[in-house]
């Protein structure tokens, strides 16, 4: 079995072997996520830092974000992980209630949790997201007010919730199956959505993406890069890359990536982005967010889908769930509940 370390140099020499699938020079965000990077060492973290150096020039605001489980944190890492530029963490919370993350067969706990988030903030990383997850069996609109509430008192300025989504073969699902859990209840999950819109947007948070809120415009650079159609190279198994004309993937097995780029190969796929690939891609992420999409970006895409599109904005926005402005269309606060079938509705 290959060692982290193994696959540490093989990012790395992906890095030599793929910089060139950017056009630019500089970059804004790097994104430490998948798996869990807050195990990776300061050394570790230091050569693929070290590397992208090479290629590219970081922008003096920069964002280096690292994904972080509770448990992983501890002052002395903290310390570390500033000088090697570290600037913001998204740490997987999910809930503060110790049942809920119990169900979520989470390894921390609501307390350990909350020494963590304030172990970042004593440590000056003032940029900082948690996830949150809605709708977990048994909870309620109370279990959920109560996780915002602690949210809200823990004064961070990013959150990132989403309603769980329970996948097949998971243990979640087994139990659901076999009557050991509640079966999700959509309606409450509708409501949990609304009250935090409503919560969340009436203290000055920002409703910027279907899932996610910030204070401040403590945007998430990687995440909003993503949303905005701005050119990504993901690197490492199963990562995934954008150019804004083609997108590749990596396979996702460990062993066969590494012997791959310990050959000089490049193990991903690609395809090349047709017009309407381009037109799904910009609904798909432009509606999510609180920008919207606008005609014109379609229209120097490709004119021919201009009027079916222009056409089915109209009717939601006939049924509240749309509204416009100039040639700027955005989801309305009950469309937001719909988004996915909406943006379904209007792919060419």
């Amino acid at each position: 079995m290959k060692t982290k370390n193994d696959l540490i140099y093989a990012i790395a020499k992906e890095i030599d072997l793929n910089h060139t699938y950017l056009t630019t020079d500089s970059i804004d965000s790097i994104y430490f996520g998948g798996g869990t990077p807050s195990l990776l060492s300061i050394a570790e973290l230091e050569i693929i830092l070290n590397k992208l150096s090479r290629y590219f020039i970081f922008k003096s605001d920069i964002e280096i974000t690292l994904e972080a489980n509770p448990d992983d944190i501890t002052k002395s890492y903290l310390k570390d992980l500033k000088k090697v530029g570290i600037s913001r963490f998204s740490m997987g919370v999910q809930s503060f209630i110790d049942e809920e993350l119990v169900i979520l067969n989470r390894y921390h706990d609501s307390q350990k949790a909350e020494y963590a988030i304030k172990l970042i903030q004593d440590n000056q990383f003032e940029n900082m997201n948690i996830d949150l997850i809605f709708g977990i069996p048994n909870s309620s609109l109370k279990s959920w007010l109560f996780n915002l509430k602690k949210f809200i008192d823990l004064d961070i300025p990013h959150l990132s919730c989403y309603n769980l989504t329970i996948e097949p073969k998971t243990a979640i699902y087994h139990q659901i199956k076999t009557d050991k859990l509640p079966a999700p209840d959509d309606d409450l999950n509708a409501k949990l959505f609304l009250e935090t819109f409503d919560i969340l947007s009436s203290i000055g948070y920002e409703h910027y993406e279907i899932s996610n809120y910030a204070k401040d415009k403590a945007y998430a650079k990687h995440n909003t890069n993503y949303w905005r159609g701005i050119p990504y190279l993901g690197l490492g198994p199963s990562a995934h890359s954008f150019d804004g004309e083609t997108r590749q993937w990596n396979i996702c097995n460990n062993r066969k990536y590494i012997r791959e780029i310990n050959k000089g190969i490049l193990p991903n796929e690609k395809e090349i982005l047709s017009s309407k690939d381009k037109i799904n891609e910009y609904l798909m992420t432009g509606l999510r967010t609180m920008w919207g999409i606008d005609i014109h970006a379609i229209e120097k895409i490709d004119r021919d889908f201009i009027v079916s599109i222009q056409q089915a904005l109209t009717s939601f926005e006939k049924e509240g769930l749309v509204n416009h402005k100039d040639n700027n269309y955005k989801l309305t606060r009950s469309g937001k509940l719909l988004a996915d079938s909406i943006t379904s509705a209007l792919f060419v």
